[in-house]
């Protein structure tokens, strides 16, 4: 299995050093069992906070093709988009019942910074928590392939004499915040320009438009003909030979960067992880084993995202990767909301 923690169930989660601290703040170290009963007995209903045939919808259905198999159910899916993913997320909290059987998949960094800046009706993590990640997209900077800038140094130096202009698909993206960073943390000036969509965004910077692309790495990897990456917001280049051995920017500039990229996650509404622990062990087991499979892999390619990309994350490294986009779309926040 690839991990980016190791294996996790409820009990160990709450029994660790990090959990325990935070399960005094959410309420989650007192509850007591539920009457034991035989789990799943039907199927399960799953809300995606983002439209029908995108990339978390894809990720999802390549996902429970196996662990269906595993846990002995169906997963149906309803599709809530809008908002930035606050429309999906309030339906979920407020109208779905809290037994398990009801799950949310979406994007841990995207829904964030949507909950960072936009106000919604809910509380994190009062009122849901992010069980486990299954993949993982970092954000990188590429500028064209006939551009000036060699290297991610090229760019800072000349972004600290004039502005540098980075197209990006929408303002609040956890690369615009990459971007921000990384102007802060070099001296360089750093103007975001939002077009509206991903193929928008890459178009004008494939064209000289913009000096350069924030983006997810994913999205561009069918450009490589036509572009460089200059760097990766994360501690490794997970495909290091589809992206010209573009460094991860901490490395090649002696920083401390957060990694800053999409997670997308399985949730689950807090009354649920309280109220049902046995139902949560089961879900989180056999979750697991999905990693393992090798039909998932070959779902995986189905799906056209690179197996690299495939990566496990356990419930304390989403609720460390869900703060820290907080704590950082708050700090940008005017950017962010435009």
């Amino acid at each position: 299995m690839t991990k980016h923690a190791k294996s996790i169930t409820r009990r160990s989660f709450l029994n660790s050093s990090a959990a325990v601290a935070g399960a005094g703040a959410l309420g989650l170290g007192t509850a007591s069992p539920a009457f034991a009963q035989e789990f799943p007995s039907r199927d399960f209903s799953v809300v995606i906070p983002t439209g029908e045939g995108g990339g978390v919808d894809r990720a999802a259905r390549a996902f429970t093709r196996v662990w269906s198999d595993i846990i002995g159910a169906n997963f149906e899916f309803g599709y809530y988009p809008g908002a930035s993913g606050q429309v999906g997320y309030e339906l979920y909290l407020n109208r779905r019942d809290a037994d398990v059987y009801n799950l949310l998949f979406g994007n841990i960094a995207p829904e964030m910074i949507m909950y960072a800046t936009q106000n919604p009706d809910f509380q994190y993590p009062e009122d849901f928590l992010y069980l486990a990640g299954i993949d993982v997209d970092d954000s990188v900077i590429w500028v064209a392939q006939n551009s000036k800038f060699e290297t991610i140094q090229d760019l800072i130096e000349e972004g600290q004499s004039r502005t540098i202009t980075l197209s990006t698909s929408r303002l609040p993206h956890p690369s615009t915040i990459g971007a921000l960073l990384l102007a802060e943390e070099t001296g360089m000036d750093v103007r975001m320009i939002p077009y509206g969509g991903g193929s928008a965004a890459r178009s004008a910077a494939v064209t000289g438009e913009v000096d350069g692309c924030a983006t997810f790495m994913s999205s561009s990897l069918s450009l490589s003909d036509q572009i460089r990456f200059l760097g990766v917001f994360t501690g490794r280049n997970r495909v290091p030979g589809m992206t010209n051995e573009a460094p991860p920017l901490n490395e090649a500039l002696g920083l401390d960067m957060p990694a800053l990229q999409g997670q997308r996650t399985w949730a689950l509404q807090r009354a649920a992880y309280e109220e049902y622990p046995e139902r949560v062990d089961t879900l989180l087991t056999t979750l697991q084993e999905v990693f393992d499979a090798p039909e998932y892999k070959d779902a995986v390619k189905q799906a056209g995202t690179p197996w690299e990309f495939i990566e496990y994350t356990d419930a304390e490294a989403c609720q460390e990767s869900a703060q820290t986009i907080i704590d950082l779309a708050r700090r940008y926040q005017d950017v962010l909301s435009g």
